[in-house]
């Protein structure tokens, strides 16, 4: 095909020098013959087309002719009703090859993006975010085979129309050039149309890139909004990019009004003025009932390519974006597969200069190292100075400027912050090894993991929710590092595994896994801490600070040499005589999070079967009802088979009852206008003609010409107002969505996937805004028109009753039976599509540790299965397409049939121009059939996003966040005490109590630390204080005032909590301190500057707007924990909440952190939940929970005298 060559030069030649690689060049020739097949078939099909019209002609003869032979007549029936058969099944032999050829290409383009994924380099992938990436693969993919669809009528519809011509002159002689002038003049127009269309939608998909990514990472923060109670700023955020969408929206409604009108009226208005012109250039021209209805089926056929084009022209427009979106994507920079040498002996990095990206400081500058095989290296160095990244460096995720890089043997890596798979517990840590059970429970117990087992509910079978969402920092940590163990390695990077978990079982880790007498003895390992306790076992000890190496050596001798790490160490170490015994070598430990959520989730059941097809979809087998007790997500229920009336009704009356009846109404009066304009045009062609000429032509005309016009009116008026209705609706719809989602309470969020929650706002708002409303236009249109045909056919031919309602069972019957089926396919194809892409952003966000593994190629056969997964129901949808249209055509051919046969049979009592009239409008009727079961289908199936977005629009919520009758004092809480009256709590019905029965009082100013074992309830007793969870009995006082009783907004806005993992949104810093834009300039600068980040931020050209990339990527760990310092520092309330907001720090900024809190927060209650006890041996009181209860609650010093928990604690810790 020309065309499309040609479309591919005109991409390609702005570059004509550097030939680019072109993906559309490798789409062709994958593609391309495959294609050609089905366009063989679509040239046939094009040509038998022109022969019924021809037919007509001789058929109209036929009647005029009374005294031609009856057969003569049953023979054109005849040949009308086998020529029209032939067509249908040539055509959808057509449709058979360019469909599969679509469903191809998107499982091509898919795969090929998923695999640059795993390679790009860091740089590169901060350019995209990840929805972005994830677009590509979802929408733009899409548009591909939205396209292959329509590109053979870049060849089709310019020879139709040729054809179409060529019998028209026939026909009509030289007058049909001014129909044919009228036509090349309105492509223009529609061309300008779909050009602004293109614009405005490329303006929309901005918006919408930006909303669905704002939303992703307010999904991801969910827990932080709501502890800040900054919901309200972020939905606000959301409304405004919202608002700007609909406004473009509501700017494409208008032009597709006028495109509607001009498409409508166009054929009419062709065959308007070209009979307008012939009967006027000669009173001899004379407009019988042959040349008149001939002519209009001609024009008929002229209808579909002219509308076809520029059409197909804005699709490829389109295409052509996404064709643009995706090379750029491919062409991103990878890592250098050279990046690394694998070299015998041991790893060392040669003077390598290696960056973070082109804008940032070149971070480690240059670094000789070498590593001998097998050796203990610690890494440590204050925050910020490059311990990651060199990492990074040695993974070859860096860019290296100079010098070289090279490693021996395999690696395995741990990352700082964890990647879990949303899989079984198992799944994460064997990670494609094959199971070895006796050293697989070795290293569980190793890593500690064996008591979290027996808590979680299906032991090491238990599925893990996205991101890890139902474990516990600590247990993320640990899962991560036995995966590590388990890959059985030659060099380990471990970059501070310890930094999540508690002391005791760090100092169990080291001594089990890392140390020498760990499982890694003989290894080599490479450890990146904080810690300073366990650096006396180590080989090799290297100082990192900003980017170089300040000392090197083993730990004795960096002690004699008095330098920096001594005086590190000198700060940080209780007392020096420890180090000599080894024994006592735990010195401080390190710190740790760990939310633990015990989710048990018995799998809800939603009837067997759907219950059994979906395990067996996700699974790949069936399985067993039983052990999926540990199955974390509720599965999308299969929805009930019939899409029920009430979600019409919704949509109707988000649509506005009194537009959804104006709509109709237009509709009538416009069939009854073409009807109309029709009925006249056959009565004038039976007009006697006196002398070779007929009367009175110019009232003919007028009357014909003023129902064309009309028509169009109406049609206009209807496309608008419906288009004013769709978005009232997307925007009604919308609006309760986001409401509800903010005020859905956290359980929601961790047993839901973000990504399902984010397919609502992406997925099923796109069908709203963009599908709903055009596919109801084509619906009405063409019901309207089907059924003015069958009015038509009877009034001229009465016979045809008889028949009508045997066709309309068999009609009925297609539809209800394809509309059922394919909406089940529909649903399969969409349910096992967000695997695909889900399975895809996760691997976005672990590519370094799939690549440290070297399981790029096991990701990819995974993400092929996924694929082919979902093409197994995209193909029976095509062919339950190609059965509908074989049997709908075949009515609509019987209608053809039919007519013509009543029109042989009753010719005595017919006139030609009713024959001719009847004939030709049953001609067109295939189409309206056709495309009216499509649009019903598809309404169908696309409501189901209506029924989707109300679903998540009417789940449960929180508690309001004003109670307008009760809100607290101003100033509240002045004094700060907390009271616990016997409170007890659950994390969602149904589950055990988390804190059974607590009751303790904390005077104002007190600073109280809460400690305990891993799932002890420490975290929860923060969540509880924050009402993210509510209370099971029993109420929290502050100062006197149930928080139960207030609204949430007022209870969380009063309380400052550092959380445990440091959350940053996309936008300015300053967004990100203070979103409501409370505080002025002066206020923020202080608060950096006691959190020790003035430094950082001043030493950025745009201070405060500073832009934090995705999830503050462009900041480290430690950074980020400072931001959330002075998120804090800027509330300044009575309470402070510390929930282990020290966990990637070392000890310097710790210090630095826990000294702020001293000195700002000196009238302040203070809560920590502390892992490593020496931060709160100074505090009042120490709260020691076990398993939900209080086992201790006194002054340390008290507690260390009683000899219980507690002192067994401070003794690991070596504080006691």
């Amino acid at each position: 095909s020309n065309e499309e060559a040609g479309e591919g030069e005109v991409l390609l030649s702005n570059q004509p020098r550097k030939r680019e690689p072109s993906f559309l060049r490798a789409l062709l020739t994958t593609f391309g013959p495959y294609f050609l097949i089905g366009s063989f078939y679509k040239l046939i099909q094009d040509l038998l087309s022109f022969v019924n019209p021809q037919l007509l002609s001789i058929l109209i003869q036929f009647v005029s002719n009374r005294s031609a032979p009856a057969w003569w007549g049953f023979l054109v029936a005849g040949l009308m009703f086998g020529c029209s058969i032939i067509q249908t099944l040539i055509l959808h032999q057509h449709f058979q090859y360019v469909f599969v050829t679509g469903i191809r290409l998107r499982a091509g383009i898919t795969g090929v993006i998923y695999r640059k994924a795993l390679v790009i380099t860091n740089s590169a992938k901060r350019s995209s975010t990840l929805g972005e990436i994830v677009n590509l693969m979802s929408v733009d993919a899409q548009r591909f085979t939205d396209l292959v669809n329509f590109l053979n009528m870049l060849w089709s519809a310019p020879m139709q129309i040729i054809l179409a011509i060529y019998f028209l002159w026939q026909n009509l002689g030289p007058s049909v050039l001014a129909g044919v002038a009228l036509m090349i003049l309105l492509i223009p127009l529609n061309g300008a149309i779909a050009m602004k269309t293109r614009a405005f939608q490329v303006e929309q998909m901005g918006y919408k890139d930006s909303r669905i990514k704002l939303m992703s990472e307010i999904l991801s923060g969910i827990k932080v909004l709501k502890l800040y109670a900054w919901e309200l700023s972020f939905s606000q955020m959301i409304e405004k990019i919202r608002q700007g969408e609909l406004q473009v929206l509501r700017k494409m409604a208008f032009l597709n009004a006028v495109s509607t009108f001009t498409w409508f009226s166009a054929p009419f208005l062709v065959s308007l003025i070209t009979f307008a012109v012939y009967v006027s250039v000669d009173d001899k021209n004379i407009l019988d009932a042959q040349k008149a209805f001939v002519s209009l089926s001609l024009f008929n056929i002229l209808k579909f390519p002219l509308n076809a084009l520029p059409q197909v022209i804005s699709i490829l427009t389109q295409t052509s974006v996404s064709l643009k979106r995706i090379q750029h994507f491919l062409n991103h920079e990878e890592l250098d597969p050279q990046r690394l040498e694998m070299r015998i002996g041991f790893f060392s990095a040669h003077a390598s200069q290696l960056t973070l990206d082109s804008w940032f400081s070149l971070l480690p500058t240059s670094l000789n190292l070498q590593v001998p095989k097998g050796s203990l290296v610690a890494i440590v160095g204050p925050v910020g100075c490059g311990k990651t990244s060199l990492i990074s460096a040695l993974l070859g995720e860096m860019e290296k400027l100079e010098g070289k890089v090279a490693v021996k043997g395999s690696v395995a890596y741990v990352p700082q912050q964890a990647w879990i798979q949303n899989a079984t517990l198992q799944d994460n840590v064997l990670f494609g090894q094959p199971m070895d059970q006796k050293r697989y429970q070795g290293i569980l117990e190793a890593c500690a993991l064996l008591t979290d087992l027996d808590v979680l509910p299906g032991g090491d079978q238990t599925e893990i929710g996205e991101k890890g969402i139902n474990l516990s920092g600590g247990q993320r940590q640990r899962v991560s590092l036995a995966r590590a163990v388990y890959s059985d390695a030659d060099i380990f990077l471990l970059d501070d595994p310890l930094s999540a978990v508690d002391s005791h079982v760090a100092k169990h880790i080291f001594d089990h896994v890392i140390g020498p007498g760990g499982v890694l003895g003989g290894k080599t390992r490479i450890l990146v801490t904080h810690g300073v306790s366990f650096l006396s076992q180590a080989d090799l000890i290297i100082v990192l600070g900003d980017g170089r190496v300040s000392e090197a050596g083993s730990f004795s001798a960096l002690l004699q040499q008095e330098g920096a790490f001594a005086e590190f160490l000198r700060n940080y170490v209780p007392d020096d005589d420890n180090f000599q015994e080894e024994d006592s070598a735990t010195g401080i430990s390190l710190y740790t999070n760990a939310i633990c959520l015990r989710i048990p989730l018995s799998l809800v059941s939603y009837g067997l079967l759907s219950h059994l097809l979906l395990t067996a979809m996700e699974k790949g087998c069936l399985g067993q009802g039983e052990d999926h007790c540990g199955r974390l997500l509720e599965i999308s229920a299969f929805l009930a088979l019939q899409v029920k009336l009430s979600v019409f009704w919704a949509y109707a009356k988000a649509v506005g009852l009194c537009i959804s009846v104006t709509v109709c109404f237009l509709y009538t009066c416009q069939s009854a206008a073409a009807i109309g304009a029709n009925i006249w045009l056959s009565d004038w062609t039976n007009e006697p003609v006196i002398n070779g000429t007929q009367s009175n032509t110019s009232l003919r005309l007028g009357v014909y010409a003023a129902l064309g016009i009309l028509q169009g009116i109406f049609v206009m008026m209807s496309s608008f107002t419906l288009a004013i209705g769709g978005i009232q609706a997307a925007r009604t719809l919308h609006n309760n969505l986001l409401a509800n989602k903010m005020h859905s309470p956290q359980f929601f969020y961790d047993t839901t996937p973000s990504g399902r929650i984010l397919n609502r706002f992406s997925k099923d708002i796109y069908v709203i805004d963009e599908v709903i409303p055009p596919t109801i236009l084509m619906l009405l249109g063409t019901f309207f028109n089907s059924a003015s045909t069958l009015v038509v056919i009877m009034s001229s031919t009465p016979l045809f009753v008889v028949v009508i309602l045997p066709l309309a069972g068999l009609y009925i019957f297609v539809q209800r039976f394809y509309a059922a089926t394919s909406r089940q396919l529909k649903r399969l194809e969409s349910v096992s599509r967000s695997p695909i892409y889900s399975h895809f952003s996760e691997t976005v966000t672990g590519a370094s540790v799939i690549r440290a593994y070297r399981r790029s190629q096991d990701f990819m056969a995974i993400s092929d299965a996924k694929v082919d997964a979902n093409q197994k129901s995209c193909y029976p949808n095509i062919i339950s397409n190609r059965w509908l249209g074989i049997r709908v055509e075949f009515v609509g051919n019987c209608v053809v049939f039919f007519a013509a046969l009543f029109a042989v049979i009753g010719r005595q009592s017919l006139n030609p121009g009713l024959v001719g009239l009847s004939v030709s409008y049953a001609l067109q009727v295939t189409l309206s059939l056709n495309w009216m079961v499509r649009m019903a289908s598809d309404l169908e199936n696309n409501i189901v996003a209506v029924e989707r977005v109300r679903e998540y629009s009417e789940t449960k919520t929180e508690a309001p966040w004003v109670i307008e009758g009760s809100r607290p004092p101003p100033d509240w809480p002045h004094q700060g005490e907390v009271e616990f009256v016997n409170y007890s709590v659950r994390y969602r019905e149904g589950l055990e109590l988390v804190l059974k029965n607590l009751s303790l009082r904390v005077k104002g100013g007190e600073k109280v630390g809460i400690v305990g074992r891993t799932g002890a309830g420490k975290s929860s007793m923060t969540l509880c204080l924050f009402r993210i969870l509510e209370a099971a009995q029993g109420e929290i006082l502050i100062d006197g005032v149930n928080i139960a009783s207030i609204g949430l907004h007022d209870l969380r806005s009063m309380l400052t909590i550092i959380p445990q993992d440091p959350v940053l949104f996309s936008g300015t810093l300053r967004m990100n301190l203070d979103p409501f834009g409370k505080y002025s300039d002066e206020e923020m600068w202080q608060a950096l500057e006691l959190s020790s980040l003035h430094k950082f931020v001043g030493s950025q050209p745009q201070g405060l707007d500073f832009e934090c990339s995705e999830g503050g990527e462009n900041l480290s760990v430690g950074q980020r924990q400072l931001v959330c310092l002075a998120r804090a520092l800027l509330r300044k309330s009575r309470i402070l909440v510390l929930d282990e907001a020290t966990a990637a720090i070392d000890l310097e900024t710790d210090g630095l952190i826990q000294a702020t809190i001293r000195s700002q927060f000196e009238g302040c209650t203070v809560l920590t939940i502390a892992h490593r006890l020496n931060t709160i041996m100074d505090y009042t009181r120490v709260l020691v929970l076990d398993k939900g209860t209080i086992a201790e609650f006194d002054s340390p010093t008290n507690l260390i005298m009683a000899r219980g928990i507690f002192y067994g604690m401070a003794k690991d810790a070596g504080l006691a």
